[in-house]
């Protein structure tokens, strides 16, 4: 399975990061909306099947390892 896992800050918290890019867009006249969240995305492949316990497995992975789930939200795809 193909695994795709969006790692992003939570609404309330600031992204200086992605503000740099909305005003470094609006430098550029680019028509951007003014807030600009900039995240990460993490990809990768395991063997087994998309069960209960993989998708709880998988969420114990995205919260220990691939997010700080005080600061960040995460979501995450599965393909074959």
């Amino acid at each position: 399975m193909n695994i795709r896992v969006f790692v992003n800050y939570k609404k309330n918290v600031l992204d200086p990061q992605g503000e740099a890019v909305g005003r470094a867009m609006q430098s550029l006249n680019f028509p951007a909306h003014p807030h600009v969240r900039v995240g990460k995305t993490i990809e990768f492949t395991v063997d087994g099947q998309d069960t209960p316990e993989f998708r709880k497995t998988l969420d114990k992975l995205c919260n220990d390892l691939l997010s700080n789930p005080v600061i960040e939200d995460y979501r995450y795809e599965i393909s074959q």
